[in-house]
């Protein structure tokens, strides 16, 4: 690994280990939970990196910035359906998918500020 652009990015290192964790915990969901929520919460978390990668795979800073924008929305709807799935009681709030959600989303916001000043 780190071979190729987004490799070296902190955000998708980050995004990356949200990933896994997101699917050890839903992994842990009731029988019921696991073609609904929890299929939503992985197909959420697998598209922060995919879309940090996607971004940095393009020809232009504009593409780039999208993208990013796109990993942020995937972020923010992971971000509900975890605090869903703590309001159903079926992670805690001190999970650590909690404390990775919110590093991503900082280096996101960071990234996404320091790739519009390049723009410009």
């Amino acid at each position: 690994m780190g071979s190729k652009p987004h490799e070296q990015l902190e955000a998708w290192k980050v995004a990356m280990q949200l990933v896994k964790s997101v699917y050890q915990l839903t992994a842990a969901f009731p029988a019921e939970e696991r073609y609904g929520l929890a299929q939503q919460m992985r197909r959420a978390a697998v598209s922060i990196p995919s879309n940090i990668a996607e971004g940095a795979g393009r020809n232009g800073v504009k593409e780039y910035v999208q993208f990013i924008g796109i990993a942020r929305g995937s972020l923010a709807e992971l971000d509900t359906q975890l605090q869903i799935a703590m309001m159903l009681s079926f992670i805690s709030d001190d999970n650590e998918a909690f404390k990775l959600a919110d590093h991503a989303g900082k280096l996101l916001t960071g990234l996404h500020k320091k790739l519009l000043i390049t723009s410009h």
